[in-house]
Protein backbone atom coordinates (compact mmCIF):
# COMPACT_ATOMS: atom_id res chain seq x y z
CA UNK A 1 0.00 0.00 0.00
CA UNK A 2 1.36 3.41 -1.02
CA UNK A 3 1.46 5.88 1.87
CA UNK A 4 1.38 9.67 1.73
CA UNK A 5 5.05 9.66 2.76
CA UNK A 6 5.94 7.28 -0.08
CA UNK A 7 4.08 9.43 -2.60
CA UNK A 8 5.76 12.59 -1.32
CA UNK A 9 9.19 10.97 -1.57
CA UNK A 10 8.45 9.81 -5.12
CA UNK A 11 7.20 13.23 -6.17
CA UNK A 12 10.25 14.93 -4.67
CA UNK A 13 12.67 12.53 -6.36
CA UNK A 14 10.89 12.90 -9.71
CA UNK A 15 10.91 16.69 -9.38
CA UNK A 16 14.66 16.65 -8.69
CA UNK A 17 15.25 14.17 -11.51
CA UNK A 18 13.98 16.56 -14.20
CA UNK A 19 16.27 19.43 -13.19
CA UNK A 20 19.61 20.16 -14.89
CA UNK A 21 21.18 22.83 -12.66
CA UNK A 22 24.61 24.40 -12.70
CA UNK A 23 26.86 25.53 -9.88
CA UNK A 24 29.73 27.91 -9.25
CA UNK A 25 33.30 26.73 -8.77
CA UNK A 26 35.63 24.01 -9.98
CA UNK A 27 34.72 21.50 -7.28
CA UNK A 28 31.28 20.14 -6.47
CA UNK A 29 29.71 22.03 -3.55
CA UNK A 30 28.24 20.06 -0.65
CA UNK A 31 24.68 21.12 -1.47
CA UNK A 32 24.97 19.69 -4.97
CA UNK A 33 26.30 16.34 -3.76
CA UNK A 34 23.53 16.19 -1.17
CA UNK A 35 20.81 16.83 -3.78
CA UNK A 36 22.31 14.21 -6.11
CA UNK A 37 21.97 11.74 -3.27
CA UNK A 38 18.33 12.78 -2.90
CA UNK A 39 17.47 12.21 -6.56
CA UNK A 40 18.95 15.02 -8.68
CA UNK A 41 19.75 13.21 -11.93
CA UNK A 42 21.65 15.81 -13.98
CA UNK A 43 24.28 18.51 -13.57
CA UNK A 44 25.17 21.16 -16.16
CA UNK A 45 28.74 22.38 -16.55
CA UNK A 46 29.92 25.74 -17.88
CA UNK A 47 33.25 27.46 -18.45
CA UNK A 48 33.34 28.65 -14.84
CA UNK A 49 33.58 25.01 -13.73
CA UNK A 50 36.56 23.99 -15.88
CA UNK A 51 40.28 24.72 -15.73
CA UNK A 52 41.79 21.64 -17.39
CA UNK A 53 40.84 18.17 -18.65
CA UNK A 54 42.32 16.58 -15.53
CA UNK A 55 40.41 18.86 -13.20
CA UNK A 56 37.19 18.20 -15.15
CA UNK A 57 37.73 14.43 -14.97
CA UNK A 58 38.21 14.70 -11.20
CA UNK A 59 35.04 16.79 -10.90
CA UNK A 60 32.86 14.36 -12.86
CA UNK A 61 34.33 11.42 -10.94
CA UNK A 62 33.35 13.13 -7.68
CA UNK A 63 29.79 13.61 -8.95
CA UNK A 64 29.54 9.96 -9.91
CA UNK A 65 30.97 8.85 -6.60
CA UNK A 66 27.76 10.25 -5.16
CA UNK A 67 25.65 8.50 -7.78
CA UNK A 68 26.89 6.46 -10.73
CA UNK A 69 24.02 7.29 -13.07
CA UNK A 70 24.08 11.08 -12.79
CA UNK A 71 24.02 12.78 -16.19
CA UNK A 72 26.84 15.29 -16.65
CA UNK A 73 25.90 17.80 -19.34
CA UNK A 74 27.85 20.58 -21.03
CA UNK A 75 27.30 23.26 -23.67
CA UNK A 76 30.26 22.40 -25.89
CA UNK A 77 29.51 23.26 -29.51
CA UNK A 78 33.12 23.80 -30.48
CA UNK A 79 33.87 26.89 -32.53
CA UNK A 80 32.75 30.12 -30.91
CA UNK A 81 30.85 28.36 -28.10
CA UNK A 82 33.32 26.37 -26.03
CA UNK A 83 33.43 25.42 -22.36
CA UNK A 84 36.30 22.92 -22.48
CA UNK A 85 38.64 25.60 -23.83
CA UNK A 86 36.91 28.74 -22.68
CA UNK A 87 40.19 30.49 -21.78
CA UNK A 88 42.17 29.57 -24.89
CA UNK A 89 39.66 29.16 -27.71
CA UNK A 90 38.47 25.92 -29.24
CA UNK A 91 40.55 23.29 -31.01
CA UNK A 92 37.56 22.71 -33.31
CA UNK A 93 35.98 25.04 -35.85
CA UNK A 94 32.27 25.60 -35.39
CA UNK A 95 29.32 24.52 -37.48
CA UNK A 96 29.52 27.28 -40.08
CA UNK A 97 33.09 26.41 -40.99
CA UNK A 98 32.13 22.74 -41.30
CA UNK A 99 29.12 23.63 -43.42
CA UNK A 100 31.26 25.78 -45.70
CA UNK A 101 33.53 22.78 -46.38
CA UNK A 102 30.43 20.59 -46.83
CA UNK A 103 32.14 17.26 -46.20
CA UNK A 104 29.87 15.18 -43.97
CA UNK A 105 32.66 12.71 -43.21
CA UNK A 106 34.75 15.61 -41.89
CA UNK A 107 31.84 16.80 -39.75
CA UNK A 108 31.43 13.25 -38.40
CA UNK A 109 35.14 13.05 -37.58
CA UNK A 110 35.19 16.43 -35.80
CA UNK A 111 32.14 15.52 -33.72
CA UNK A 112 33.57 12.10 -32.88
CA UNK A 113 36.86 13.60 -31.70
CA UNK A 114 35.06 16.24 -29.66
CA UNK A 115 32.89 13.49 -28.17
CA UNK A 116 35.96 11.42 -27.34
CA UNK A 117 37.49 14.32 -25.41
CA UNK A 118 34.24 14.93 -23.55
CA UNK A 119 33.90 11.24 -22.69
CA UNK A 120 37.48 11.10 -21.40
CA UNK A 121 36.56 13.91 -19.00
CA UNK A 122 33.42 12.12 -17.82
CA UNK A 123 30.87 14.25 -19.70
CA UNK A 124 28.07 12.22 -21.28
CA UNK A 125 25.46 14.72 -22.53
CA UNK A 126 26.38 17.57 -24.86
CA UNK A 127 23.88 20.37 -25.54
CA UNK A 128 24.85 20.32 -29.24
CA UNK A 129 24.62 20.49 -32.20
CA UNK A 130 22.77 23.60 -33.28
CA UNK A 131 20.44 22.49 -36.09
CA UNK A 132 19.13 25.99 -36.73
CA UNK A 133 18.95 27.10 -40.36
CA UNK A 134 20.52 30.56 -40.33
CA UNK A 135 18.08 32.07 -42.81
CA UNK A 136 18.34 35.55 -41.24
CA UNK A 137 21.87 36.92 -41.68
CA UNK A 138 21.19 39.55 -39.03
CA UNK A 139 20.41 36.88 -36.42
CA UNK A 140 22.20 38.09 -33.26
CA UNK A 141 22.50 34.75 -31.47
CA UNK A 142 22.89 31.94 -34.03
CA UNK A 143 25.14 33.07 -36.90
CA UNK A 144 28.23 30.85 -37.20
CA UNK A 145 26.71 28.40 -34.71
CA UNK A 146 24.60 27.18 -37.66
CA UNK A 147 25.90 24.94 -40.44
CA UNK A 148 24.43 27.41 -42.93
CA UNK A 149 21.33 28.84 -44.57
CA UNK A 150 20.46 25.87 -46.81
CA UNK A 151 18.09 23.45 -45.02
CA UNK A 152 19.38 20.37 -46.86
CA UNK A 153 23.00 21.20 -46.03
CA UNK A 154 22.15 21.85 -42.39
CA UNK A 155 20.19 18.58 -42.25
CA UNK A 156 22.99 16.36 -43.55
CA UNK A 157 25.62 17.94 -41.31
CA UNK A 158 23.35 17.81 -38.26
CA UNK A 159 22.85 14.09 -38.82
CA UNK A 160 26.60 13.53 -39.29
CA UNK A 161 27.36 15.49 -36.13
CA UNK A 162 24.83 13.53 -34.07
CA UNK A 163 26.22 10.20 -35.27
CA UNK A 164 29.81 11.26 -34.70
CA UNK A 165 29.23 12.59 -31.21
CA UNK A 166 27.21 9.56 -30.12
CA UNK A 167 29.79 7.15 -31.54
CA UNK A 168 31.98 8.32 -28.66
CA UNK A 169 29.31 7.51 -26.08
CA UNK A 170 28.19 11.11 -25.59
CA UNK A 171 24.49 11.87 -26.08
CA UNK A 172 23.69 14.64 -28.55
CA UNK A 173 21.12 17.32 -27.77
CA UNK A 174 19.96 18.80 -31.07
CA UNK A 175 18.84 22.42 -30.69
CA UNK A 176 16.95 24.82 -30.78
CA UNK A 177 13.63 23.18 -31.71
CA UNK A 178 11.75 24.05 -33.85
CA UNK A 179 14.45 26.40 -35.19
CA UNK A 180 16.01 29.68 -33.99
CA UNK A 181 17.55 30.75 -37.30
CA UNK A 182 15.00 33.29 -38.52
CA UNK A 183 15.08 35.55 -35.47
CA UNK A 184 16.23 39.13 -35.02
CA UNK A 185 16.08 38.96 -31.20
CA UNK A 186 18.32 37.04 -28.80
CA UNK A 187 16.11 34.93 -26.51
CA UNK A 188 18.60 35.53 -23.70
CA UNK A 189 17.20 39.07 -23.63
CA UNK A 190 13.61 38.92 -24.94
CA UNK A 191 11.09 36.65 -26.65
CA UNK A 192 11.73 36.29 -30.40
CA UNK A 193 8.78 35.88 -32.77
CA UNK A 194 8.93 34.03 -36.09
CA UNK A 195 6.04 34.82 -38.40
CA UNK A 196 6.27 32.12 -41.06
CA UNK A 197 3.67 29.84 -42.56
CA UNK A 198 3.53 26.17 -41.65
CA UNK A 199 4.74 25.19 -45.11
CA UNK A 200 7.92 27.26 -44.62
CA UNK A 201 8.45 25.87 -41.15
CA UNK A 202 8.26 22.30 -42.45
CA UNK A 203 10.44 22.84 -45.50
CA UNK A 204 13.07 24.97 -43.77
CA UNK A 205 13.26 24.87 -39.97
CA UNK A 206 12.15 21.29 -39.40
CA UNK A 207 14.23 19.55 -42.06
CA UNK A 208 17.41 19.35 -39.89
CA UNK A 209 15.42 18.11 -36.89
CA UNK A 210 13.90 15.33 -38.94
CA UNK A 211 17.44 14.35 -39.95
CA UNK A 212 18.60 14.43 -36.34
CA UNK A 213 15.72 12.22 -35.24
CA UNK A 214 16.50 9.75 -38.04
CA UNK A 215 20.15 9.79 -36.92
CA UNK A 216 19.08 8.80 -33.41
CA UNK A 217 19.65 12.02 -31.47
CA UNK A 218 19.20 11.08 -27.82
CA UNK A 219 17.84 14.47 -26.85
CA UNK A 220 16.39 17.63 -28.37
CA UNK A 221 16.47 21.13 -26.85
CA UNK A 222 13.50 23.45 -27.18
CA UNK A 223 13.73 27.11 -28.17
CA UNK A 224 12.22 30.06 -26.32
CA UNK A 225 10.60 31.44 -29.47
CA UNK A 226 7.02 32.26 -30.40
CA UNK A 227 5.72 30.75 -33.65
CA UNK A 228 2.10 31.90 -34.14
CA UNK A 229 1.57 29.35 -36.91
CA UNK A 230 1.97 26.63 -34.25
CA UNK A 231 0.91 28.37 -31.05
CA UNK A 232 -0.03 32.08 -30.95
CA UNK A 233 0.11 32.28 -27.17
CA UNK A 234 3.09 30.40 -25.76
CA UNK A 235 6.74 30.03 -26.77
CA UNK A 236 7.82 26.61 -28.02
CA UNK A 237 9.33 25.57 -24.68
CA UNK A 238 5.94 25.99 -22.98
CA UNK A 239 3.71 24.85 -25.84
CA UNK A 240 1.94 21.46 -25.87
CA UNK A 241 1.25 22.00 -29.57
CA UNK A 242 4.98 22.30 -30.30
CA UNK A 243 6.52 19.75 -27.92
CA UNK A 244 3.83 17.09 -27.69
CA UNK A 245 1.85 17.71 -30.87
CA UNK A 246 4.63 18.49 -33.34
CA UNK A 247 7.80 16.93 -31.90
CA UNK A 248 6.36 13.84 -30.24
CA UNK A 249 3.34 12.94 -32.37
CA UNK A 250 3.96 14.41 -35.81
CA UNK A 251 7.75 13.89 -36.00
CA UNK A 252 7.65 10.71 -33.92
CA UNK A 253 10.43 11.70 -31.53
CA UNK A 254 10.66 9.52 -28.42
CA UNK A 255 13.87 10.73 -26.77
CA UNK A 256 14.54 13.30 -24.05
CA UNK A 257 13.26 16.85 -24.51
CA UNK A 258 15.41 19.42 -22.71
CA UNK A 259 14.52 23.09 -22.33
CA UNK A 260 16.89 25.90 -23.12
CA UNK A 261 17.99 27.84 -20.04
CA UNK A 262 14.89 28.81 -18.06
CA UNK A 263 16.61 31.86 -16.61
CA UNK A 264 16.73 33.43 -20.09
CA UNK A 265 14.59 36.55 -20.28
CA UNK A 266 12.26 35.12 -22.94
CA UNK A 267 10.86 32.89 -20.18
CA UNK A 268 11.88 34.31 -16.81
CA UNK A 269 10.78 37.89 -17.51
CA UNK A 270 7.32 36.79 -18.64
CA UNK A 271 6.48 33.68 -16.63
CA UNK A 272 9.13 33.42 -13.92
CA UNK A 273 11.32 30.31 -13.72
CA UNK A 274 9.01 28.42 -11.34
CA UNK A 275 5.86 28.87 -13.40
CA UNK A 276 7.80 28.46 -16.60
CA UNK A 277 9.24 25.13 -15.44
CA UNK A 278 5.82 23.78 -14.52
CA UNK A 279 4.39 24.82 -17.88
CA UNK A 280 7.36 23.30 -19.72
CA UNK A 281 6.98 19.87 -18.09
CA UNK A 282 3.21 20.00 -18.65
CA UNK A 283 3.79 20.85 -22.31
CA UNK A 284 6.00 17.80 -22.83
CA UNK A 285 9.52 18.78 -21.80
CA UNK A 286 11.39 16.22 -19.71
CA UNK A 287 14.35 18.16 -18.34
CA UNK A 288 14.67 21.74 -17.14
CA UNK A 289 17.96 23.37 -18.00
CA UNK A 290 18.84 26.06 -15.48
CA UNK A 291 22.15 27.23 -14.16
CA UNK A 292 23.80 29.36 -16.79
CA UNK A 293 22.86 32.43 -14.77
CA UNK A 294 21.19 30.89 -11.71
CA UNK A 295 23.53 28.39 -10.10
CA UNK A 296 22.68 27.86 -6.47
CA UNK A 297 20.81 25.53 -4.14
CA UNK A 298 17.95 27.95 -3.64
CA UNK A 299 17.09 27.77 -7.35
CA UNK A 300 17.02 23.97 -7.26
CA UNK A 301 14.77 23.92 -4.20
CA UNK A 302 12.41 26.55 -5.64
CA UNK A 303 11.97 24.58 -8.85
CA UNK A 304 11.60 21.26 -7.04
CA UNK A 305 8.95 22.68 -4.75
CA UNK A 306 7.13 24.40 -7.63
CA UNK A 307 6.81 21.10 -9.50
CA UNK A 308 5.66 19.17 -6.43
CA UNK A 309 3.12 21.87 -5.56
CA UNK A 310 1.80 21.94 -9.12
CA UNK A 311 1.16 18.18 -8.98
CA UNK A 312 -0.65 18.48 -5.65
CA UNK A 313 -2.82 21.31 -6.97
CA UNK A 314 -3.72 19.38 -10.10
CA UNK A 315 -1.91 21.84 -12.40
CA UNK A 316 0.63 19.22 -13.51
CA UNK A 317 -0.42 15.59 -13.97
CA UNK A 318 1.58 13.33 -11.69
CA UNK A 319 2.04 10.80 -14.51
CA UNK A 320 3.54 13.53 -16.76
CA UNK A 321 6.18 14.34 -14.14
CA UNK A 322 6.85 10.64 -13.63
CA UNK A 323 7.20 10.12 -17.39
CA UNK A 324 9.64 13.02 -17.66
CA UNK A 325 11.76 11.67 -14.80
CA UNK A 326 11.74 8.20 -16.37
CA UNK A 327 13.05 9.61 -19.66
CA UNK A 328 15.92 11.32 -17.84
CA UNK A 329 16.83 8.07 -16.10
CA UNK A 330 16.56 6.15 -19.36
CA UNK A 331 19.09 8.48 -21.00
CA UNK A 332 21.37 8.06 -18.00
CA UNK A 333 21.16 4.30 -18.49
CA UNK A 334 22.05 4.69 -22.18
CA UNK A 335 25.08 6.83 -21.42
CA UNK A 336 26.41 4.31 -18.91
CA UNK A 337 26.21 1.56 -21.52
CA UNK A 338 27.53 3.81 -24.28
CA UNK A 339 30.60 4.77 -22.26
CA UNK A 340 31.62 1.12 -22.18
CA UNK A 341 30.82 0.52 -25.83
CA UNK A 342 32.73 3.61 -26.95
CA UNK A 343 35.87 2.38 -25.18
CA UNK A 344 36.03 -0.75 -27.33
CA UNK A 345 38.71 -0.76 -30.08
CA UNK A 346 37.45 1.01 -33.18
CA UNK A 347 34.24 2.18 -31.54
CA UNK A 348 34.84 5.87 -32.29
CA UNK A 349 36.13 5.44 -35.80
CA UNK A 350 34.63 5.22 -39.24
CA UNK A 351 36.42 3.97 -42.31
CA UNK A 352 38.32 6.80 -43.95
CA UNK A 353 37.44 9.36 -41.28
CA UNK A 354 39.04 8.16 -38.04
CA UNK A 355 39.34 11.28 -35.88
CA UNK A 356 42.64 12.43 -34.46
CA UNK A 357 44.02 15.27 -32.43
CA UNK A 358 44.67 17.40 -35.56
CA UNK A 359 41.22 16.99 -37.09
CA UNK A 360 40.04 20.39 -35.82
CA UNK A 361 42.94 22.28 -37.36
CA UNK A 362 42.58 20.30 -40.58
CA UNK A 363 38.93 21.30 -40.76
CA UNK A 364 39.70 24.97 -40.04
CA UNK A 365 42.31 25.06 -42.79
CA UNK A 366 39.89 23.55 -45.28
CA UNK A 367 37.27 26.16 -44.40
CA UNK A 368 39.44 29.23 -45.07
CA UNK A 369 38.61 31.22 -48.21
CA UNK A 370 40.99 33.89 -49.55
CA UNK A 371 39.88 36.59 -51.98
CA UNK A 372 42.62 38.60 -53.68
CA UNK A 373 41.86 42.28 -54.12
CA UNK A 374 42.54 44.56 -57.06
CA UNK A 375 45.87 45.56 -55.44
CA UNK A 376 46.93 42.34 -53.70
CA UNK A 377 50.42 43.21 -52.52
CA UNK A 378 52.67 40.57 -51.01
CA UNK A 379 52.01 38.02 -48.25
CA UNK A 380 52.98 39.19 -44.80
CA UNK A 381 56.67 38.71 -44.11
CA UNK A 382 57.24 41.33 -41.40
CA UNK A 383 55.44 41.98 -38.13
CA UNK A 384 52.13 43.80 -38.82
CA UNK A 385 49.76 45.88 -36.75
CA UNK A 386 46.57 43.96 -36.00
CA UNK A 387 43.45 46.10 -35.53
CA UNK A 388 40.77 43.96 -33.91
CA UNK A 389 37.30 45.46 -34.30
CA UNK A 390 35.38 43.84 -31.47
CA UNK A 391 31.57 43.65 -31.32
CA UNK A 392 29.66 42.85 -28.14
CA UNK A 393 29.52 39.06 -27.84
CA UNK A 394 26.18 37.33 -27.34
CA UNK A 395 25.68 35.50 -24.06
CA UNK A 396 25.95 32.02 -25.59
CA UNK A 397 29.43 32.85 -26.90
CA UNK A 398 30.54 34.95 -23.93
CA UNK A 399 33.29 37.54 -23.88
CA UNK A 400 35.88 35.58 -21.89
CA UNK A 401 37.06 33.40 -24.77
CA UNK A 402 39.90 34.95 -26.81
CA UNK A 403 39.53 35.20 -30.57
CA UNK A 404 41.34 36.75 -33.51
CA UNK A 405 44.67 36.26 -35.27
CA UNK A 406 47.07 38.45 -33.29
CA UNK A 407 48.45 35.67 -31.10
CA UNK A 408 49.10 33.39 -34.07
CA UNK A 409 50.65 36.16 -36.14
CA UNK A 410 52.90 37.04 -33.21
CA UNK A 411 54.05 33.43 -33.14
CA UNK A 412 54.83 33.44 -36.86
CA UNK A 413 56.06 37.05 -37.01
CA UNK A 414 57.57 38.11 -33.66
CA UNK A 415 57.03 41.78 -32.93
CA UNK A 416 53.42 41.86 -34.13
CA UNK A 417 51.45 44.51 -32.26
CA UNK A 418 47.70 44.74 -31.74
CA UNK A 419 44.97 47.13 -30.70
CA UNK A 420 41.30 46.55 -29.90
CA UNK A 421 38.59 48.89 -31.15
CA UNK A 422 34.88 48.98 -30.31
CA UNK A 423 33.88 51.79 -32.66
CA UNK A 424 35.02 53.60 -35.78
CA UNK A 425 38.47 54.91 -34.88
CA UNK A 426 40.40 54.76 -38.14
CA UNK A 427 42.71 57.66 -37.34
CA UNK A 428 43.72 55.89 -34.13
CA UNK A 429 44.46 52.71 -36.07
CA UNK A 430 46.60 54.56 -38.61
CA UNK A 431 48.57 56.34 -35.90
CA UNK A 432 49.15 53.13 -33.96
CA UNK A 433 50.15 51.20 -37.07
CA UNK A 434 52.71 53.71 -38.26
CA UNK A 435 54.55 52.16 -41.18
CA UNK A 436 53.44 48.62 -40.38
CA UNK A 437 51.08 46.78 -42.63
CA UNK A 438 47.57 46.59 -41.15
CA UNK A 439 45.59 43.41 -40.56
CA UNK A 440 41.98 44.35 -39.75
CA UNK A 441 40.09 41.58 -37.94
CA UNK A 442 36.30 41.70 -37.82
CA UNK A 443 33.38 39.52 -36.83
CA UNK A 444 30.09 39.85 -38.75
CA UNK A 445 30.97 43.20 -40.29
CA UNK A 446 27.64 43.17 -42.17
CA UNK A 447 25.76 43.51 -38.86
CA UNK A 448 27.80 46.47 -37.56
CA UNK A 449 27.76 49.64 -39.70
CA UNK A 450 30.62 51.19 -37.72
CA UNK A 451 32.76 48.16 -38.53
CA UNK A 452 32.01 48.32 -42.25
CA UNK A 453 32.76 52.06 -42.28
CA UNK A 454 36.06 51.45 -40.53
CA UNK A 455 37.08 48.83 -43.09
CA UNK A 456 36.18 51.10 -46.02
CA UNK A 457 38.17 53.97 -44.56
CA UNK A 458 41.17 51.78 -43.74
CA UNK A 459 41.33 50.24 -47.20
CA UNK A 460 41.00 53.72 -48.79
CA UNK A 461 43.86 55.05 -46.68
CA UNK A 462 46.00 51.90 -46.84
CA UNK A 463 45.16 49.75 -49.89
CA UNK A 464 47.53 47.02 -48.73
CA UNK A 465 45.34 46.35 -45.67
CA UNK A 466 44.51 42.69 -45.08
CA UNK A 467 40.99 41.95 -43.83
CA UNK A 468 40.17 38.82 -41.82
CA UNK A 469 36.44 38.16 -41.37
CA UNK A 470 35.76 35.65 -38.58
CA UNK A 471 31.98 35.72 -38.78
CA UNK A 472 29.42 35.00 -41.48
CA UNK A 473 31.37 36.74 -44.27
CA UNK A 474 28.16 38.27 -45.62
CA UNK A 475 29.70 41.64 -46.64
CA UNK A 476 31.59 42.22 -49.92
CA UNK A 477 35.33 41.36 -49.78
CA UNK A 478 37.63 44.25 -48.93
CA UNK A 479 41.36 44.80 -48.83
CA UNK A 480 44.43 43.54 -50.63
CA UNK A 481 43.58 40.13 -49.22
CA UNK A 482 40.24 39.18 -47.72
CA UNK A 483 40.38 36.06 -45.58
CA UNK A 484 37.14 34.39 -44.45
CA UNK A 485 37.40 31.80 -41.66
CA UNK A 486 33.66 31.21 -40.99
CA UNK A 487 34.24 31.20 -37.25
CA UNK A 488 36.43 32.61 -34.52
CA UNK A 489 37.75 29.46 -32.84
CA UNK A 490 41.46 29.32 -32.00
CA UNK A 491 42.09 26.95 -34.89
CA UNK A 492 40.37 29.38 -37.24
CA UNK A 493 42.85 32.03 -36.12
CA UNK A 494 45.75 29.67 -36.81
CA UNK A 495 44.41 28.89 -40.28
CA UNK A 496 43.95 32.61 -41.05
CA UNK A 497 47.47 33.49 -39.88
CA UNK A 498 48.87 30.78 -42.11
CA UNK A 499 46.87 32.12 -45.06
CA UNK A 500 48.10 35.71 -44.76
CA UNK A 501 51.75 34.77 -44.24
CA UNK A 502 51.86 32.01 -46.85
CA UNK A 503 52.96 29.44 -44.27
Amino acid sequence: MTTLVDRTDTLTRDALAVLQPGFVGTTAPDWLLRRIGEGLSSVGLFGRNITSPGQLADLTARLRAEREDVLVAIDEEGGDVTRLEVRTGSSFPGNYALGSVDDVELTWAVAAELGRRLAECGVDLNWAPSADVNSNQDNPVIGVRSFGSDPALVARHTAAYVRGLQSAGVAACTKHFPGHGDTAVDSHHALPRIDVELATLHSRELQPFRAAISAGSKSVMSAHILLPALDPDRPATLSPQVLTGLLRRELGYDGLIVTDGMEMQAISAVYGIERGSVLAIAAGADAICVGGGLADEDTVLRLRDALVTAVRKGELPEERLADAAARVRALADWTRGARGAASEPGAASQEGTAPGTEIGLTAARRAVRVTVGARPGEPLTTAPYVAAFTPVANIAVGDETPWGVAAELARLLPGTETGTYADAAVDDVLRAAGGRRIVAVVRDAHRHPWMSQSLDALVAARPDTIVVEMGLNAAPPRGALHVATYGAARVCGIAAAEAVTGN
